[in-house]
């Protein structure tokens, strides 16, 4: 245990984090609605290439890139890594 959890400890502090609690939930939520639209839109790409009877291959090859953009964009959101570079 190194020393600045240990005096957060006992200090009382009930967040050992960065952040309270509350900011966390905020950026989560903040992320998972900033998001949620292009997820969707992506999923909805896959699933109109699907539809039109194009190989199965052709919609799982376009799925991977969205996700991982998704989940960029979550991880950008939520830890505020854009913050105080404007």
């Amino acid at each position: 245990m190194d020393a600045s959890a240990s005096s957060n400890t006992a200090t009382g502090d009930p967040t050992p984090g960065p952040l309270p609690e509350d900011e966390q939930n905020k950026n989560r939520k903040r992320a998972a609605l900033a998001t949620a639209p292009f997820l969707a839109l992506g999923l909805v790409t896959v699933v109109l290439v699907l539809m039109q009877g194009l190989e199965p291959l052709w919609g799982f090859a376009i799925l991977p890139p969205i996700l991982f953009c998704s989940v960029l964009t979550y991880i950008v959101f939520s830890t505020d890594f854009l913050e105080g570079r404007s």
